[in-house]
């Protein structure tokens, strides 16, 4: 608020509105150590907003003949929204950097695990075989698309001026040009016109949190379904008491997934405020603009941790190909199920391929013969030889486009990079 104040008086003082040394006076005066946020806040009670007890403050202190410079022309929803808008150009920069570190590391997985196979799983259970590498190649475009989204709501965040009702009439014809001069001081973008009532810009900020919030969290929980001990395919960093238990000393908790998924869930409640606040009265809001304040500092914090805990989560992972082959082998070969019926649907008809895989299935459910021992009993090598048999249930030759679409993130990633 105390920069948007500055911007203001240095914008009239360029413009001819107000003398320069009082604008120098007002720079010199606002320092943010000056002024006691909690004094501030308590006397904002009476007013309704802190711009009011702020703006008293900061007249107390300046040199007696500018004092009456001080807040010339504004409404205090200019200084707070413009004040808002500098949190929030300061706050995504931040954000976006553990964003970024945190899509190279995922990249950096990709690369060196475009070829570790494990097993894919669809609602919790074996599914198909996969490499980890696609899997952490979804995190990246996933972190990508997170960043683009960002960056996507901020670009062009506009100043805030527009007096008591959005016309600027305080300032004269010289409104514009005072619009124009602190939005180049503040290297914010000159809007249309005021919009004190029309917040979309901030919803869309507010969308694009979840977003950053929502995939963090998504990159956590496959990170500790992946430490449970049954899968143990990965593991977090350990020391300092990272992942401890206060009773149980041979636990190793998904801290990162606990952290960000709580503040996955707060960001999710907390969004709708920002939307329900969309509809406001006429030029100036009754509560939906008062709302947005603690909610969007809120929504800036918990994104911006979720984001900073996934990105240390995932620099300190440790991949355990090993036991990723493992779970493959104790899966079993009934793991490439689809793969057989679909060769045998195409030889024999889907009526024989169904039940001939079904009765396979049945009989690998209980110790004794492989899948592929199954289905020659099922009568399968009718249609299909041993080794062409042996060949199907093979893990490392069923996977499909995996090492295409890596490529295709590698490159997106890559390109993003580059600008």
């Amino acid at each position: 608020m105390l920069r948007a104040e500055v911007a203001l008086a240095g914008a009239e003082a360029t413009i001819g509105l107000v003398p320069p040394a009082a604008a120098a006076d007002i720079s010199r005066a606002a320092e943010s150590g000056r002024f006691d946020p909690g004094t501030i806040g308590r006397a904002a009670r009476a007013s309704g907003n802190p711009v009011v007890p702020l703006v008293e403050a900061l007249r107390a202190v300046v040199a007696e003949q500018s004092a009456q410079w001080v807040h010339w022309g504004a409404t205090s929803q200019d200084i707070l929204d413009t004040a808002t808008i500098l949190v929030i150009r300061d706050s995504t920069s931040a954000i976006d950097r553990h964003l970024a570190t945190l899509a190279n590391d995922c990249a950096v997985l990709t690369r060196h695990h475009r070829q570790t196979l494990m097993v894919g799983r669809s609602l919790l259970q074996p599914a198909l075989p996969t490499t980890f590498g696609l899997k952490t190649a979804g995190w990246l475009t996933a972190v990508d698309r997170a960043r683009r989204d960002l960056a996507r709501s901020v670009d062009g965040l506009p100043l805030q001026l527009g007096g008591a009702a959005g016309t600027l009439a305080s300032l004269g014809e010289q409104g514009p040009a005072v619009v124009s001069a602190m939005a180049k001081s503040l290297s914010l973008a000159e809007p249309v016109l005021p919009w004190h009532t029309h917040r979309q810009q901030l919803a869309e900020v507010a969308g694009a949190l979840a977003i950053v919030a929502g995939t963090a969290s998504k990159v956590t929980y496959d990170v500790a379904l992946l430490m449970q001990a049954e899968v143990a395919e990965v593991s977090d960093r350990k020391g300092n008491g990272r992942g401890g238990s206060s009773t149980l000393p041979q636990k190793h908790n998904p801290v990162a997934a606990a952290i960000v998924g709580g503040a996955a869930r707060r960001v999710a409640a907390l969004v709708a405020v920002v939307y329900g606040s969309l509809a406001q009265e006429h030029e100036r809001a009754v509560g939906a603009w008062h709302a947005e304040w603690a909610t969007l500092t809120e929504l800036l914090r918990l994104s911006g941790g979720a984001a900073a805990a996934t990105a240390e989560c995932i620099a300190g992972l440790t991949v355990h190909p090993d036991a990723m082959v493992s779970n493959l082998a104790a899966v079993g070969q009934g793991l490439l199920a689809e793969r057989v019926t679909m060769e045998l649907t195409r030889r024999a008809g889907r009526a024989f391929a169904v039940k001939a895989v079904a009765d396979a299935l049945e009989a690998v459910a209980s110790p004794g013969p492989t899948f592929a021992e199954s289905l020659e009993a099922a009568g399968a090598t009718a249609w299909i030889s041993r080794g062409e048999l042996g060949a199907l249930v093979d893990p490392s030759t069923y996977l499909g486009s995996s090492d295409l679409f890596i490529e295709r993130a590698l490159a997106a990633h890559e390109f993003f990079e580059r600008g």
